[in-house]
């Protein structure tokens, strides 16, 4: 069966020259950005520097399943590491810690996304035998894909996804298998040096293309239609912000690009929320996941947020929403750095090395952040130029 990707091939060419285009527009703008953000980029770091434990890991004082630091531990670490300068000492307590519990079957802290997380940690890092450190957490991954090594057929809704981890899932039962866990995976998997064209890449191509929308967004799963926090959109669930920069970086982690999505996220954005939100019993939802939007989007198409304005006084965030356990300050301000970096390093050249982790940075290659103007922001986006008020 060809994977389905003929949309994509049709419009590729158009894209690759639209990018071209609008690369030198996105240098632009990212000089205007590059210094704003900084001082509170800065202070965000120093506040999650001065919440790791002495073992090396973070450790979250809101949830107790978080407690154990197997995921929360790579997923500050990752987000530090793209701040300029870190600590080395302090990176190298992280790195041992990550290295001595990314598999720990002890543990079920979210296993899937915690194994993930520690190689996109390690390959950041870049230390001396990184690639041997991680080697056995990525055939941990390529094992837990639903695919026919666990009896997944590609007809199946859940075929070329990941779930939670943990015990092997085989039909009819997948568990619970979104786009967001599946691109953190993916995301781990190009950062070990997968290359793509991967049978691996192949089969996950097959799930995400399944997440997309006819209007060129993506919704969360259609395994878990439940899952989808955006509703209906008559018979279809609607697309939404978070899951639409989620498909983006899954396809650019499997070395393919998609303007259309981009183009989608680009004219649904929203500053202080996630997009694609309707109606007030929806808004609930656009709240909760701020800060993972403005992560996602910024990494997906270099676009901003107002992260800024709500930052406290010692450097940290949280979201006044739990949905999404973004009230812990942890993951809240991890989040906010992800989203701020993108806006002071206007080019791969002004950027910490260990940040440069191949084809996952940057929209249309990197091309950092839009900056701002008064109210209004100057928006490039796969070729989508405008005026954005909100």
């Amino acid at each position: 069966m060809k994977p389905p990707i003929s949309r994509q091939e049709a419009k590729g060419a158009k894209h690759g020259k639209i990018g071209a285009v609008f690369l030198c527009v996105f240098a632009a703008l990212g000089v205007l950005a590059c210094s704003h953000g900084r001082p509170a980029l800065e202070k965000a770091a120093r506040y999650l520097w001065s919440q790791q434990a002495e073992d090396g890991g973070w450790h979250s004082r809101t949830y107790g399943y978080l407690k154990s630091g197997q995921s929360l531990t790579p997923f500050v670490l990752e987000a530090l590491l793209q701040v300029e300068a870190p600590p080395g000492d302090r990176v190298d307590r992280a790195l041992a810690f990550i290295k001595n519990h990314a598999l720990d079957p002890a543990s079920d802290d979210y296993p899937n996304y915690s194994a993930a997380l520690a190689v996109l940690a390690i390959s950041r890092a870049q230390r001396p035998g990184w690639e041997l450190d991680v080697a056995p957490v990525v055939e941990y991954l390529r094992a837990q894909q639903l695919t026919e090594q666990n009896g997944w057929r590609p007809e199946e809704t859940a075929y070329g996804a990941w779930g939670m981890g943990g015990e092997r899932r085989r039909p009819p039962n997948p568990g619970h298998v979104d786009l967001s866990m599946t691109r953190y995976v993916l995301q781990g998997l190009a950062a070990a040096g997968v290359p793509p064209g991967d049978p691996a890449f192949e089969k996950a191509l097959v799930f995400v293309e399944r997440c997309r929308n006819p209007d060129g967004g993506f919704i969360f799963s259609p395994v878990v239609v439940d899952a989808n926090k955006a509703g209906l959109d008559g018979a279809r669930y609607r697309s939404y912000g978070t899951a639409t920069a989620d498909g983006i970086l899954a396809l650019r982690a499997m070395g393919r690009s998609d303007g259309e999505a981009q183009q989608w996220l680009a004219a649904h954005h929203r500053r202080d929320r996630a997009a694609g939100f309707v109606g007030d019993a929806y808004q609930l939802w656009a709240r909760g996941l701020r800060f993972y939007y403005a992560a996602a989007s910024a990494e997906a198409c270099g676009l901003p947020s107002d992260l800024e304005k709500t930052q406290r006084a010692d450097g940290s965030w949280s979201n006044s929403e739990s949905l999404v356990k973004e009230d812990d300050p942890l993951i809240a301000t991890a989040l906010a750095v992800r989203a701020l970096v993108r806006r002071q390093y206007a080019s791969p050249h002004q950027r910490p090395a260990a940040v440069g982790v191949g084809r996952l940075a940057g929209c249309v290659g990197w091309a950092g952040g839009p900056g701002a103007a008064g109210g209004d922001v100057a928006m490039a986006c796969a070729g989508v130029i405008r005026a954005h008020p909100k």
